[in-house]
């Protein structure tokens, strides 16, 4: 919505209306006797409708299977009448092929439009006035505008700065002259690359795999603990893998990448190297949950698990020396230091 009369909306293309046969993200608004209105997301939510008989090649026998008010998801085009504004469009036309461009496209679109508005909004510039002499150039130069903000993290300059605007201006004589100058100013350059590198500077993934290690040898826990330092020799510098104690026998490794599949073949590498070690002294380790990307609750929630943990160890920390305390296993082995142990 416009703030003090700035105009912070616009569609993310040049195009004020899409092609026909061409797949567009839309959102469902409500339903009408025969078919439903629906939003068409990246075209400043202009109206277009969906006719039942459009909804699916097969027999419809519900309606509401079919199509959502508030539901996302990508049509086809079907008609275009610019004149009167009419947009027809089409779910069942829609081949699963355009609809993974489809939605590939509009999420790229989405983060872009995304910075630019805040750029906008923050800057108090007129948001189609950026997209005209920022967004619209760049989409036309690069294919996708987001491509080019992938290239302005590193080096700014060299897409912005080829960025030009025509202004008039009053010469001497009276007589209006046309001149280039940049297209933002330095102001609105420096907030747009800000915010380009904010949103879109690679975050490392957290990747984690929970397992169970077991020894029943003597010295168990020193097995245990080359086992564990052979899964972490299994890392490197740019994934490097940590496995700690959450509770007897529960452990689990982690590791922060870039590359999401390096990141689980690196843990996966370190489960092999550790299961082989304590194997070797008659062990056993079990996949409890394969390596995979964790979200930062997960991780949260791991932490304050562990935490809770070494709170209740410490509660119990004024029984050492007894000897029900000995039976307790790696509930409280200090893997660094311990020389003996059987652990389970």
């Amino acid at each position: 919505m416009a703030t003090n009369g700035l105009n912070l909306e616009c569609r993310m293309y040049e195009a004020k209306y899409p092609e026909v046969d061409h797949a567009v993200m839309i959102q469902v608004k409500s339903m009408a006797d025969s078919g439903a209105y629906v939003s068409l997301l990246e075209y400043n939510n202009i109206e277009g409708m969906i006719l039942f008989s459009e909804l699916s090649r097969r027999r419809i026998r519900s309606i509401s299977s079919l199509i959502k008010v508030g539901r996302i998801e990508p049509v086809m085009v079907l008609r275009v009448d610019k004149e009167k504004g009419y947009i027809d469009l089409s779910k069942r036309r829609v081949s699963e092929e355009d609809i993974q461009g489809c939605e590939e496209r509009f999420n790229k679109s989405k983060l872009v439009h995304s910075i630019m508005r805040h750029v906008a909004e923050t800057m108090s510039v007129d948001l189609e006035d950026l997209y005209i002499h920022v967004g619209w150039p760049l989409y036309r130069k690069y294919g996708h505008a987001f491509e080019a903000f992938k290239l302005i993290v590193n080096d700014p300059d060299s897409v912005l700065d080829t960025l030009t605007r025509e202004i008039k201006e009053v010469g001497p004589d009276g007589q209006e002259v046309k001149k280039v100058a940049p297209a933002i100013s330095d102001e609105v350059k420096d907030a747009l690359v800000k915010n380009i590198r904010r949103r879109m500077t690679p975050q490392p993934l957290k990747i984690r795999a929970d397992i169970e290690m077991k020894c029943f040898q003597f010295d168990g826990v020193l097995h245990i603990k080359e086992a564990m330092r052979k899964a972490e020799a299994a890392g490197n510098k740019d994934c490097p893998v940590k496995i700690k104690l959450v509770a007897p026998p529960a452990y689990v490794l982690n590791t922060q990448t870039l590359d999401k599949e390096q990141g689980i073949a690196i843990l996966n590498k370190a489960i092999e190297a550790c299961t082989e070690e304590i194997e070797r002294h008659k062990g056993k380790l079990t996949i409890k949950e394969a390596a995979r990307a964790v979200s930062e609750r997960e991780d949260k929630l791991l932490a304050e698990q562990m935490a809770k943990l070494s709170r209740e160890n410490e509660e119990v920390s004024g029984d050492e020396g007894s000897e029900e305390e000995e039976d307790t296993g790696m509930g409280e082995v200090d893997l660094e230091n311990s020389g003996t142990g059987i652990t389970e």
